[in-house]
């Protein structure tokens, strides 16, 4: 497996990655269509974040993204195709994220998660800090973990 930059043409396909990864917990439609604008990669998210794909001679296996503010990045996203969940794309991906949040001056990642992707999380080091509200849905409360990054 390989992890490379994204191309500006693949933003639909990238966004579509996150949506199946999504609909795998189980979110009925009306849910999906809620997170959809959340999901969606932009042009000014490639110029304005870290983004990376996970490729391998399957094709494209999943992607992160990682922003900054101050000295904490932000987890902003991390899919997997869900027919490859379990090859250990998000393990890769997750170490790639610390690392370039690290690199470029973070202290910790902190992460929103799905509650399903919240074993995840706990498993790669990060521990639990409390709630956030979703950016999708209103009053919907979310786990929000903190990864130091020393």
């Amino acid at each position: 497996m390989i992890l490379r930059e994204p191309k500006p043409s693949e933003l639909r396909k990238l966004s579509s990655l996150c949506l199946r990864s999504k609909a795998h917990w189980g979110y009925p439609e009306d849910m999906l269509q809620a997170f959809k604008r959340e999901l969606t990669i932009r042009k000014k998210d490639l110029d304005q974040h870290a983004i990376m794909v996970a490729e391998d001679k399957r094709g494209i296996a999943g992607v992160v993204e990682v922003s900054k503010e101050g000295e904490d990045a932000i987890l902003e996203k991390l899919f997997v195709e869900p027919k490859r969940i379990g090859e250990g794309t998000g393990y890769n991906l997750y170490v790639w994220a610390c690392r370039i949040a690290r690199d470029n001056g973070a202290k910790r990642l902190i992460i929103d998660a799905d509650p399903d992707a919240a074993p995840f999380y706990e498993q790669m080091g990060a521990v639990r800090a409390g709630e956030s509200e979703s950016l999708s849905i209103p009053g919907r409360m979310l786990p929000r973990y903190v990864h130091p990054l020393g």
